[in-house]
């Protein structure tokens, strides 16, 4: 398995879901599981087969989480001197040719995408299609309604 690029904060909020899972959702689950367990006969114990499987969800995430971080790309995107090309962490504002509404998007990895906050995945139709191009181009992005045009108004690296 290769690398994944994160930015900056994309790795914090990964790290403080982390320190989440090991501080306060394990030992809260572990609890859970004893008290269920004092209620005596397992068998038949709803409260500990239920705390089990949310040992297990809990335990999973932290595996997963661990091994994203120890695999991950870190990349500051205030650092990045692309000479103006749209690269992973650049912050794009995009006219829509049709309707010639404006939207602001920065180009992130897949786990800290988020397009309610203008963060959109590395391997999107749309962060793929702006990969490479400057100012001033023109962008067609494969959408599931049909090919939109949109041309980039300006990129940064914040």
């Amino acid at each position: 398995m290769g690398t994944i690029p994160l930015t900056v904060t994309g790795a914090e909020a990964l790290r403080n879901e982390l320190h989440e899972m090991k501080t306060v959702h394990r030992p809260a689950v572990i609890a859970a599981i004893a008290e269920a367990r004092s209620h005596g006969d397992l068998s038949e114990n709803a409260e500990y087969d239920a705390a089990k499987e949310k040992q297990g969800f809990i335990e999973g995430r932290i595996a997963e989480l661990e091994s994203k971080l120890s695999i991950a790309q870190i990349i500051n995107p205030a650092l990045i001197n692309a000479d103006g090309a749209c690269v992973f962490g650049a912050t794009v504002a995009l006219e829509d040719l049709q309707n010639g509404e404006s939207v602001t998007y920065q180009i992130v990895g897949d786990d800290e995408a988020n397009i309610k906050n203008g963060k959109i995945s590395i391997s999107s139709p749309t962060a793929r299609a702006l990969i490479g191009k400057y100012e001033g181009d023109i962008a067609e992005v494969q959408a599931p309604g049909g090919v939109r045009e949109y041309e980039i108004l300006s990129v940064k690296y914040i």
